[in-house]
Parts: C-alpha cells; structure tokens; sequence
C-alpha cells in the first residue's frame, strides 16, 4: 500500500505455440533479476518459441520482455523513471537497458564524492530524471529499450509507443491474444 492507495500490478506471461498464444498469470514475488525472469519465461514454453512477459503498473509504467529461446532477453519499458519507483520495473532496468557500464559502480576513483551523496541533489529534478533507488543515478523519463521488440507479431514501434493507459491488453489485442490473456487478468 502506497499513501492509502494499493499500487495494482498485473503480470501475465504469453506463449507462442503451434496453436496461437498460451496465457499465464505470474507471480513475481521470487523473482529478483532479469535472469531469473528470462528462466520464468523460458520455463512457460519447453518448446523454446517466443514467450512475452508484459508487465503493467496502473496509469504509470508498463514494459515488456521477449524471451526467444536461449536468446539474450530483449526489453522495453515505456517510462523508465516511473517504472524505478517500482520493485518489478528494477528488475527490468539493467545497466545495459540504460545504457551505463555495470562497473562504474565498482569503481572508488570514479565516484564524484561532492558532499550531496548523504542527500537528495536538486540536479536530478532540474533535468527531468528521477534517481534510481539506491544509486543516484538519473533515469530517463519516458520510453527505454527495444522499440521494435513486437515489430514482427504486429506491433510497430509507433503504435507500440503511442500505448499507455491498459497497454497490456492493447498489445494483447494486436497479437491476436486478448481472449487468451482475459483467461489469467
């Protein structure tokens, strides 16, 4: 609960199958990393065809991860600040996703140790970024990652782009999987 409000998350996994998509709620309370999500993912189609795991946070964030096979995870996320805020948009917001090197943070000599560290900087509200949980770093608002990951089941990066209040059934709707996906909501 959230100032008096329940944050409401849904997340559903869909499988393509010989016979169309395969709907399945998903719990992602075990779940830590991007790792462990692609392994959820790859558990739900043993035929290793393309699982999609959509993800949506009402009105806030929603995101969506393509699983083919072994292949590395592809990702997008349609607010990445809204989504850092989240426990389950963490998990999707890799270093990789936000374009950062994984090891800067290891790095003592490259720490700017300017005496804001123990506070809040006003620069991460001036340039319209929120900071990431426990980083400090700046997180874009707005869209992250692959834009093109559903070009090829219908879904353009426009439209793909242009979704935001109930994306997750839109998406459905454009594969040809709502009926599938209503199944789990």
């Amino acid at each position: 609960m959230t100032s008096g409000r329940v944050t409401v998350y849904f997340a559903a996994l869909l499988a393509r199958t010989e016979d169309g998509w395969e709907a399945s709620d998903t719990e992602l309370d075990d779940v830590e990393t991007l790792s462990d999500l692609a392994d959820l993912a790859r558990e739900a189609s043993p035929d290793e065809d393309t699982v999609l795991v959509l993800i949506e946070q009402e009105d806030a964030w929603f995101g969506v991860v393509r699983v083919d096979g072994e292949d590395d995870p592809r990702i997008y996320v349609s607010d990445a600040a809204a989504a850092a805020r989240s426990s389950y948009g963490e998990i999707l917001l890799t270093d990789e996703l936000l374009g950062r090197d994984p090891d800067d943070g290891d790095d003592l000599d490259a720490l700017d140790l300017d005496g804001t560290e123990d506070g809040d900087s006003d620069d991460d509200e001036a340039d319209g970024a929120d900071p990431v949980a426990g980083t400090g770093e700046a997180v874009p608002h707005g869209p992250v990652g692959d834009a093109q990951i559903l070009d090829d089941l219908g879904v353009s990066e426009k439209e793909l782009r242009s979704l935001a209040t109930d994306a997750v059934t839109e998406i459905a709707e454009a594969l040809g999987a709502s009926e599938t996906l209503e199944t789990v909501r």
